[in-house]
């Protein structure tokens, strides 16, 4: 594989280190071998530890032990425990136990969105303090490396119509929701499909880039059976966001409930986006590609006063009886003369699928090339993603201005495929391997790849696997399991190989 990657420019840390705290408490004195040494000077060598760990917080440890003399610290040497890097995303760091006199606590492995670890008392002399427990275990670990993956086949009963999405509720039913790009949605039930919504009749799919592309449920669609779908039009040509809601049991939506809340006109055929979901603050994110054509012709990318070449941010929450949306006030572009404050990033040729890491809010993109590279983009609100300047991270003309735009986290050449589908970052259980890593793919080689992001850098990258799929899409249920559309009909998911 010659995948290329790039150092990303004025990247933002995404993970923040949590602050610990612990409760120590004091204990009496003991003899070891002779020596006559305090138990509070043992256990401060313990702590010195767990501060460097940044596990327990250093004003507690002083004040329950005070500074002791020369005499006694020399008294503590050979008593200091090693700190055994950890996982990522498996479990905190373990203490290696002392080689003689089996002082070190042992630390009880946490889940994958649990607390910090808790540290059980040592079987000799059953001191060791408890540490109080804080959300989630971020920061200073190391993630299992990536490996290769197979695929398998679910519904293997079931065949869809060019299925271009698939979508996992919040409402506990634990149902997918698989898009057709002729415009028709089924739901998913066992290994059952039954239609939910059929749209044919007002879905132009004529295009290979057009058609039913995307839908969205309504963070309260337990309760209020609300959800959203894009398409593309004819008469003229265009994008439509809109709204529609469930009849009676949610098993199937009424076509005549649809509330329009956006239309953008298209002038080709091609490009068109078609994401659209709900992100951070309930908001509602919409993919516009450039318009189409080859080389952006009416300069759309670098131009904010069109939605088109965007991704987009608004308030659904309260649409009035227009279905008229309202705009975030945080949204990036508001009060810019001449801006659409809609508009939440630009710069983009064909955003085919942008998601949200389900633990950073992060959000990653996958802009579709033109005739030399695909790029994944981590979104930051605001940031000129550069086409048409940039192609990738090349220069779209034989030389370019730079400034003031946002490279790819990495790309790849017409060698690896010739257009790219976004997937996820993994937060998935069955996968240990792929936890943490961002997952996605290639509509015309099958090619599937992962990729490992610290915040400035690709850490680590590999091909995940090799398959003859026409890569349609990703998608993630509510255990965060990631499966794999393929336009000829099928779904699949990821294997461990063997």
């Amino acid at each position: 594989m010659r995948m290329r990657l790039r150092k990303h420019r004025r990247r933002v840390p995404t993970t923040q280190y949590n602050e610990r705290r612990a409760r120590i408490h004091r204990t009496r004195r003991f003899n070891i071998s002779g020596y006559n040494v305090h138990m509070r000077i043992v256990l401060a060598a313990i702590f010195t530890a767990l501060i460097g760990m940044g596990c327990i917080d250093a004003d507690a440890v002083l004040e329950a032990f005070p500074t002791p003399d020369s005499s006694e610290v020399a008294s503590t040497r050979g008593f200091l425990p090693t700190i055994t890097p950890v996982s990522e995303y498996t479990s905190p760091p373990t203490i290696t136990p002392l080689p003689k006199f089996g002082l070190a606590p042992t630390v009880t492995p946490m889940s994958r969105f649990g607390l910090a670890p808790t540290v059980t008392p040592a079987p000799t002399f059953a001191f060791a303090p408890t540490v109080t427990p804080v959300p989630k275990w971020q920061g200073f670990v190391q993630a299992e490396p990536l490996r290769e993956l197979d695929i398998e086949r679910v519904y293997p009963g079931l065949s869809f119509d060019r299925p271009v999405a698939l979508a996992f509720p919040e409402d506990g039913a634990r149902r997918g929701f698989v898009v057709e790009q002729a415009g028709r949605i089924l739901f998913l039930k066992d290994e059952d499909a039954d239609t939910f919504l059929d749209i044919r009749d007002r879905v132009n799919d004529r295009g290979n880039e057009e058609g039913l592309l995307g839908l969205a449920f309504d963070p309260d669609f337990d309760s209020n059976g609300l959800f959203y779908v894009y398409y593309t039009a004819n008469g003229p040509r265009r994008s439509v966001i809109s709204r529609f809601s469930v009849g009676p049991g949610y098993n199937t939506a009424d076509p005549g409930s649809e509330k329009v809340i956006l239309e953008v006109e298209q002038p080709y055929a091609n490009h068109n986006g078609g994401q659209i979901l709900f992100g951070p603050g309930d908001f509602l994110y919409v993919g516009l590609g450039d318009g189409g054509s080859a080389g952006d012709p009416k300069g759309h990318g670098q131009n904010t006063g069109t939605l088109l070449g965007t991704i987009l941010r608004l308030d659904v929450s309260s649409l009035d009886a227009a279905g008229s949306y309202a705009i975030p006030s945080d949204n990036p572009l508001v009060g810019v003369a001449g801006a659409r404050p809609e508009i939440w990033a630009y710069g983009l040729r064909n955003p085919w699928r942008f998601t949200f890491d389900s633990e950073t809010g992060d959000m990653w993109a996958a802009d579709v090339g033109q005739n030399a590279l695909e790029e994944v983009d981590l979104v930051r609100p605001g940031l000129n993603y550069g086409w048409k300047i940039m192609e990738g991270d090349e220069c779209f003309s034989r030389s370019c201005d730079t400034r003031g735009l946002e490279l790819p986290v990495t790309v790849y050449g017409r060698d690896d495929g010739c257009s790219i589908t976004g997937g996820y970052v993994y937060r998935g259980t069955r996968l240990p391997s792929l936890y943490g890593a961002y997952v996605y793919g290639d509509f015309c080689s099958g090619k599937i790849w992962a990729l490992r992001f610290d915040g400035s850098r690709v850490t680590e990258s590999i091909q995940l696997a090799d398959t003859k799929l026409r890569i349609s899409s990703f998608a993630e249920d509510a255990d965060g399991e990631l499966y794999i559309l393929d336009l000829g009909g099928e779904i699949y998911r990821f294997a461990e190989e063997g």
